[in-house]
């Protein structure tokens, strides 16, 4: 089986740099998506979980759009996420994700408020039929309460610009089964398993870790599609202390101070995160060392 990967193959979701008041730092963000651009991204996806969204206000979300597509080359795809729980406003605020700029939408299951499985698939038609972007799904149970089913991503796999699945599920037995019944172009959302999704046929990540390694991740890439599976698992255990230290806590809070490490605008936190803790650096600080990335 074949699939065409329709975002590129390596995907990251960045951060958004404040500075210490709460104000985005717009150099910051520009600067942040050209060291993606740098380092082997095929698209950016910008006011995820990562971006701290849940923090972001509608019209900051949609800045980040412009700004990130004005410092990117034109090849670069640029997707943003639009999810909410509600599907009124995710509805208006893909519209407005189109009217930016963006190439792609990153919609996540409803969170917090649990719909069942035929909500959730009423929940991404409406969005897919308010907007001619191409949707890539994000199914990341931990985060939302439920999952996205396998027999509901089957048929909204039919729906014409629902055209990936971002997969943070961490069940490869289920996400084989979606894979073999529909041929969705599936993504890794959980950079510790890139490479056993990649094994049951995935297309790519949309990875957190490709701030700090996305030239090591391009080459994973490249060394799986080529055939050349053990380069792939050197390179996956090489990586291991990065995945495992990138997440010690949050996320975006470690990322962040990762970026700061290396002299890239990290910058601050929005409350309810908080900067990383001076112990908390110094053990990211080995566990890059561990993983190759060059930091003082």
């Amino acid at each position: 089986m074949h699939i065409e990967p329709p975002f590129g193959r390596l995907i990251t979701a960045m951060v958004t740099p404040f500075d210490k008041d709460g104000a985005i730092d717009w150099d910051g963000v520009a600067k942040l998506a050209q060291h993606l651009v740098a380092t082997g991204h095929d698209a950016i996806a910008v006011n995820g979980t990562t971006g701290e969204a849940p923090t972001t206000k509608s019209s900051e979300k949609l800045e980040i759009i412009r700004v990130v597509k004005d410092a990117v080359p034109s090849h670069i795809k640029v997707l943003t996420g639009a999810g909410d729980n509600e599907t009124a406003y995710t509805v208006e605020q893909a519209k407005r994700s189109q009217a930016a700029g963006a190439d792609g939408l990153l919609i996540v299951t409803p969170y917090y408020n649990k719909p069942p499985q035929a909500g959730i698939e009423a929940h991404f038609r409406a969005v897919a039929a308010a907007t001619d972007l191409p949707i890539m799904m994000y199914d990341i149970p931990g985060r939302t309460g439920v999952e996205i089913e396998q027999d509901t991503i089957c048929r909204l796999a039919e729906v014409p610009n629902i055209v990936a699945l971002k997969d943070a599920k961490g069940n490869p037995a289920s996400t084989s089964w979606v894979i073999k019944r529909t041929g969705i172009p599936v993504y890794s959302g959980d950079d510790i398993l890139n490479l056993i999704l990649l094994s049951v046929g995935a297309v790519g990540f949309v990875s957190v870790c490709g701030h700090t390694v996305g030239n090591d991740l391009k080459a994973m890439l490249d060394a799986w599609f080529a055939g050349d599976a053990p380069r792939a698992l050197e390179i996956h255990q090489k990586l291991l202390p990065v995945f495992t230290g990138t997440f010690r806590t949050q996320g975006a809070i470690l990322t962040k101070a990762a970026m700061n490490m290396l002299g890239l605008p990290g910058g601050y936190t929005r409350l309810p995160l908080v900067d990383a803790t001076e112990a908390q650096i110094a053990q990211l600080r080995e566990d890059l060392r561990q993983g190759g990335v060059p930091v003082n």
